[in-house]
């Protein structure tokens, strides 16, 4: 994955029962801003820091309809789109070079 790279992906509540889904260009630069709380909202009072699932696509425009489209989704549909490719609900900001979370 390159630096810059227009992605839509989906953070959970380290008890996996709150799910946030957005969109970026720099993925690991936004993981670490929701692991550190950088900004007042949603993801920081909820504690959501763990990246489950991710997309890349050619453009942004591409990635914020599929974000529009999976929000949409009840939670059921989202945890199957998780569980596809992230059984175990695994940390994958792990595997982009990022520290595990304690």
């Amino acid at each position: 994955m390159r630096e810059r790279d227009p992605c839509v992906y989906i953070m959970a509540s380290k008890r996996l029962g709150t799910l946030y889904v957005g969109v970026t260009s720099n993925l690991i630069g936004r993981v670490m801003q929701h692991r550190d709380g950088t900004f007042e909202g949603f993801t920081k009072r909820y504690g959501i820091k763990r990246l489950v699932w991710y997309d890349v696509a050619d453009t942004m425009e591409a990635v914020i309809a599929r974000e529009k489209t999976i929000k949409k989704w009840p939670c059921d549909w989202k945890c199957n789109l998780i569980e596809r490719r992230n059984p175990e609900w695994h940390d994958l900001a792990v595997g982009l070079g990022l520290d595990p979370l304690v």
